[in-house]
């Protein structure tokens, strides 16, 4: 099973083999040789492929921004970050698939919703780790948002102590100090600083 359609063999780039090694609902191992135009021979890698995911900013009113307090096993500790979660379509899903699950993904991590005539901002994608996974993130501003009368509803994988906002200085702070470590918050903060949105 592919989790999705994202990447196809581009001109010059070639699939040779494919062989998956491990399958799970969560991700797929993947040992494959591409031929590349800088390596027509080919070339053995490593894929693991995943899902696509949807990473929201949640921004307040009053211009804080909301972060969630999740553990996350593979590192051992309980991180900050912005509201995130895959997206349940297999294959390439469309816009308003992509903007719903960032939409759920804020309600039930975080607790918050959009506001009457609030907006949802997509800043694009990133891949957050391309040299071994085709996973890619799609990354969104929204705001402003209100407390949720349906609270949160977090999934039974998922360790989440708390919602907190902080100012735009306090992540900068945060950041700087290497206290925020999360690839997608990393991500949506450089492209909202790059678009001054902060």
């Amino acid at each position: 099973m592919r989790f999705h359609n994202f990447n196809h063999d581009a001109p010059g780039w070639q699939t040779l083999s494919d062989e998956t090694a491990f399958a799970n609902p969560f991700a797929e191992l993947h040992l494959v040789k591409v031929s590349t135009p800088m390596r027509p021979e080919g070339a053995n890698w490593t894929i693991v492929h995943r899902k696509g995911a949807c990473v929201v900013a949640p921004i307040t009113g009053e211009g804080k921004l909301l972060l969630i307090r999740q553990e996350r096993i593979p590192v051992r500790a309980a991180i900050w970050e912005f509201p995130a979660g895959q997206i349940d379509e297999v294959g390439e899903a469309d816009d308003e698939v992509i903007q719903q699950t960032a939409l759920r993904e804020l309600r039930e991590e975080s607790g918050f919703e959009l506001a009457p005539g609030g907006e949802l901002i997509p800043l694009g994608l990133f891949f957050s780790s391309p040299g071994i996974m085709d996973e890619h993130n799609y990354l969104f501003v929204a705001r402003p948002v209100v407390p949720s009368p349906n609270g949160t509803e977090h999934e039974a994988s998922e360790a989440i102590g708390e919602c907190r906002a902080f100012t735009p200085d306090e992540l900068r702070e945060m950041i700087a100090s290497g206290e925020i470590r999360d690839a997608n918050t990393l991500s949506v903060f450089a492209r909202m600083t790059a678009r001054g949105m902060l």
